[in-house]
């Protein structure tokens, strides 16, 4: 295997798998699993794959997944933004995004906001605490024209920035704030981990991730 590429295969007989990205290209980097219990949303077969590819990482998600550096640690003010590309379309609506204010991403404890938008064309911004069997939502599932949806070729690209700054934050979508809330309204702390999702049965690469500070 070319040392420019990594992948990554997690197997999952259990219901949370964290492995870390061992290797040059994608030093530091970890994946935790998050797999379906819906009988009727069910995962795909085979196993996760992450990739570093081209300065950036291409996700294969049979089941729904975090990625993310403890490097890429931001409090105060900052952004976090990324480009995705989204290859393979799941024959129903997934997300895939950003990850930011995380902790305590490798055991149950786990907590972070993120920031997704989907092939339908909408955004969400949830908050994923270890108290509640689910997401909360801090804004709800969102059409937008501003999200790109996928072409006759089954891609689109959407660029997601979450910009931080004092009291406020704004969620931006292909250059456009979609949704700004005052810190004190996300129900979460922005300060902590930021990092990618992508949920499953989608295929995604991503470039320009970058926390900016």
């Amino acid at each position: 295997m070319k040392r420019s590429i990594v992948v990554v295969c997690v197997a999952i007989a259990a219901t949370v798998a964290v492995a870390q990205v061992a290797a040059q290209s994608a030093q530091g980097w970890m994946v935790r699993a998050d797999r379906s219990t819906s009988a009727t949303d069910p995962d795909g077969a085979g196993e996760i794959k992450f990739m570093a590819m081209g300065g950036g990482f291409h996700a294969v998600n049979p089941a729904a997944a975090v990625y993310w550096n403890p490097a890429n640690t931001a409090s105060g003010a900052y952004t976090v933004q990324a480009s995705f590309k989204l290859l393979k379309p799941s024959g129903h609506t997934n997300y895939y995004g950003l990850v930011l204010g995380g902790s305590n991403l490798d055991n149950e404890k786990q907590e972070y906001l993120y920031f997704l938008v989907a092939q339908n064309g909408t955004w969400m911004i949830s908050h994923r605490t270890p108290e509640a069997p689910r997401p909360v939502a801090v804004a709800p599932k969102t059409p937008n024209d501003v999200v790109a949806k996928p072409g006759d070729d089954g891609t689109s690209v959407n660029a997601l920035e979450v910009r931080v700054a004092g009291d406020k934050v704004d969620f931006v979508v292909n250059g456009t704030v979609v949704h700004s809330a005052a810190k004190a309204d996300l129900g979460a702390t922005t300060d902590g981990i930021a990092g990618l999702r992508v949920n499953h049965q989608l295929e995604v690469m991503i470039t320009g991730f970058e926390v900016k500070k």
